[in-house]
């Protein structure tokens, strides 16, 4: 019951506490104090009917009591409010909700890219520090360091806790996006579903963000494509759309998507998540239209000038009927050490019977893979070649 409550209330309390303390390290404290009592007494007298302005309103006592306690900060305490009761019947509708502001701080450009990553992951979706240590693969103590140093940089520069004004929104939340679809990317298994807490994010952004049709854009499209996670793999071994599984894929998520994506577009929503999200649903279809799927990523280059994206685009042509244009297309790229040009090189060349060409492509793929599903994958294609 308290772990439910935790990962509902925790980014709720904790922006509320930021706020109020003005210190992420003091809020995080009080945070986990008031949770920790919460599971000594809840138990016991029984949930509140607003667990989240009871958690809020104790965290906030405890903060003024540890604060009056401290004597180098007896200045400091005329400033702050008296201790209010932190009894159950709390109205919730006093709290208010301060996440939208935690996001764009956590996101904020200042901050090194891993540091945002890190601290939104800590500060939104309440994970342990060992938990994103892991799901990253580095040690709980270089964890640690990159939270330190993203606090610390909050508090040295004065990034403000607020959201910007309506000159900067869009800029600003294009790398709030940014930032919440890399750690989709960073994959979908092991202690902690990265795939699942972005969406979770997501889904508090979209709340916060109701009228953002990109918002909209980009849950939809981490939606449409978790819903075929179990279809990626078989064992170990990658396995392509075309030969995906699609009795593994989940069809009310895959609903669920394409309603988020038609909201985005009654928003008018024509940027590159609402395009990137289109593709998504189109490649769901029983039979995919390719053509409309490269027209689709022809206007994704347009809107974002990204060579990667350039090189999606050709492989839609390819599926769409036509290899050799697609292989010129790729040839055109400035790609050399992105291992998906000499993977989709060698299936290219090896639909187009130049057997020898794409054996050097796959085998330069391999050189470059670094997951064991990409390498048994490029190993079983020179295999066959």
């Amino acid at each position: 019951m308290l772990d439910d409550v935790f990962r509902d209330e925790w980014a709720r309390v904790l922006a509320s506490l930021v706020g109020f303390l003005g210190d992420f390290d003091r809020a995080e404290d009080a945070a986990q104090e008031a949770f920790t009592i919460a599971a000594e007494r809840w138990p016991v007298s029984g949930m509140p009917d607003n667990p989240g302005a009871w958690l809020v309103t104790t965290a906030r006592n405890r903060a003024i009591d540890r604060i009056r306690r401290d004597r180098t900060l007896t200045q400091k305490i005329q400033l702050l409010p008296a201790p209010e009761a932190a009894g159950d019947e709390v109205d919730d509708t006093v709290i208010k909700d301060d996440r939208l502001e935690l996001i764009f701080t956590c996101c904020h450009p200042a901050l090194p890219l891993d540091g945002q990553v890190a601290l939104t992951l800590r500060a939104l979706g309440g994970l342990e520090t060992a938990d994103i240590a892991r799901a990253f693969l580095v040690s709980e103590e270089t964890m640690k360091r990159r939270l330190t140093r993203a606090k610390t940089k909050i508090k040295a520069t004065g990034i403000p806790f607020a959201v910007p004004g309506p000159q900067l929104i869009p800029e600003r939340l294009d790398a709030v996006l940014a930032v919440i679809y890399l750690i989709y990317n960073e994959g979908y298994s092991g202690r902690v579903d990265l795939g699942a807490e972005a969406i979770r994010l997501g889904r508090v952004l979209a709340s916060l963000m109701p009228d953002q049709p990109e918002v909209h854009g980009l849950l939809a499209l981490m939606v449409i494509h978790h819903a075929r996670r179990r279809a990626r793999f078989s064992g170990e071994d990658l396995v392509l759309l075309d030969d995906q599984d699609r009795s593994l894929w989940d069809p009310h998520q895959i609903a669920e998507g394409r309603a988020m994506l038609d909201r985005a577009i009654e928003l008018g929503g024509r940027g590159p998540y609402v395009v990137q999200a289109a593709i998504a649903s189109l490649q769901t279809r029983r039979r995919i239209d390719w053509p409309q799927v490269a027209r689709l990523y022809r206007r994704l280059v347009d809107l974002t000038g990204s060579p990667v994206v350039e090189l999606n685009h050709a492989v839609a042509v390819a599926q769409a009927g036509d290899p050799a244009a697609a292989l010129r297309a790729v040839d055109r790229l400035d790609l050399d050490g992105y291992v998906y040009l000499h993977s989709t090189r060698g299936e290219l060349l090896r639909r187009l019977g130049r057997h020898d060409q794409a054996r050097e492509a796959y085998r330069r793929a391999l050189e470059l893979a670094t997951s064991t599903p990409e390498r048994r994958f490029l190993s079983r294609r020179l295999e066959q070649l």
